[in-house]
């Protein structure tokens, strides 16, 4: 698993809206609420960062703090994800909690979703799973923070995604709690 430190490396203006006391969520209360544990990558940037937005694109959900048991039902109650699984458009992915289940932890501002297939009883064994606004469905064998660094830092390419997507230097904006 990379640590959110390697992601800053590749996206070093997300720095800005680092938390360095941490956001102080309480991850009993959600994985209680969601049924599962996350990935430890993914807990780190949820302490050390507030809801991100690259380029005014990609927007990667953390938890609020208080917040916790909402996230939690969002990511169970995923209506989009649970639409096209009836409809059969997932290409043999399914939605959480049904095991190996998708869990949305991104989103694009094109309709792109970012999940991971809980696959394995390690979240840190999650990989990360993309359905585009093509209907594509790419899986990748890394972590959420994983996937932005590689993403961001050129060493990962995911067909589909809008020509213009990656700037040359992307900004990122943190939203506010």
């Amino acid at each position: 698993m990379l640590r959110v430190e390697e992601l800053e490396a590749a996206l070093p203006s997300m720095t800005q809206w680092r938390v360095t006391a941490g956001r102080g969520v309480d991850w009993a209360a959600l994985e209680a609420a969601l049924g599962t544990a996350l990935p430890s990558d993914y807990r780190a940037l949820a302490e050390a960062y507030p809801v991100l937005v690259v380029d005014d694109f990609l927007s990667v959900s953390v938890p609020r703090p208080g917040g916790e048991v909402s996230w939690a039902a969002a990511s169970r109650d995923d209506e989009i994800l649970q639409d096209l699984y009836e409809m059969g458009d997932t290409e043999g992915y399914v939605p959480f909690p049904q095991p190996g289940g998708l869990i949305s932890w991104a989103e694009s501002n094109s309709g792109d979703s970012f999940y991971w297939r809980t696959s394995s009883p390690d979240p840190d064994a999650w990989p990360v799973v993309v359905r585009t606004d093509n209907a594509d469905w790419i899986e990748f064998p890394v972590g959420a923070v994983g996937f932005l660094a590689g993403v961001y830092g050129r060493t990962i390419d995911v067909p589909g995604m809008p020509g213009n997507f990656l700037s040359d230097s992307p900004k990122v904006l943190g939203l506010s709690e």
